[in-house]
């Protein structure tokens, strides 16, 4: 008998779509190896994040997706954040200088600022996902994008040392002592023989004479 509407409900993996067995749990997530403000325990990427954020990004990208060269995020990240940054400066500054600047002209400016920074934070989040998503992090200290808008130069520099430390620890965990096999001795057929081509050479010591009564 035949059901065409039948369909059972079985849970998939969402990367490989394979079904699933039933006793199958997902492992719980995990929290960050350090904290959002630890960007001190690392020198090299904190003064990366705070002076070049666009190549640490890039890095961290590159690190996640190795198929992705890190060159195409670096310079999205420096254009799109570091330009509109840039940008809010100089129209800070010519307002200052130049006061007769319409104020509406001012407000769209910064409107276009907050949303381009908005729209970077929830692209930069989708980084911050992934990574959550392949070693099973909790949101931490909140929803990824809301980290990346509020603390992005924090965010990066978690995320780089982050994946430092799972990558030490795979290569530790890969380390394994292989003993070899102890030295085990073949015996030839002429060793085999051996013994038996010494016996005469032993019965000479063991001759006995026999004399007639």
């Amino acid at each position: 008998m035949v059901f065409d509407n039948f369909q059972l409900d079985v849970r998939k993996c969402p990367e490989c779509r394979q079904p699933l067995p039933e006793s199958y749990a997902p492992p719980a997530d995990e929290p960050w190896m350090t904290g959002i403000f630890g960007c001190a325990e690392d020198r090299e990427s904190c003064l990366t994040g705070l002076f070049c954020p666009c190549v640490l990004f890039g890095r961290n990208v590159e690190r996640l997706k190795e198929d992705t060269p890190w060159t195409g995020p670096c310079i999205c990240h420096a254009i799109c954040i570091e330009g509109g940054i840039s940008l809010a400066i100089a129209t800070a500054a010519a307002t200052s200088i130049f006061p007769a600047i319409n104020l509406g002209t001012v407000c769209l400016i910064v409107e276009g600022l907050l949303f381009t920074w908005w729209m970077c934070g929830i692209h930069t989040g989708q980084v911050r996902q992934s990574l959550q998503k392949k070693y099973h992090l909790k949101n931490s200290p909140c929803n990824a994008c809301c980290v990346h808008c509020c603390f992005h130069w924090c965010a990066l520099c978690q995320e780089h040392r982050e994946m430092n430390g799972r990558l030490s620890d795979n290569i530790f965990s890969e380390m394994t002592v292989v003993n070899p096999p102890p030295v085990q001795e073949m015996k030839t057929t002429d060793d085999k023989e051996t013994p038996e081509t010494s016996s005469p050479n032993n019965g000479e010591h063991t001759d006995l004479e026999i004399q007639a009564v």
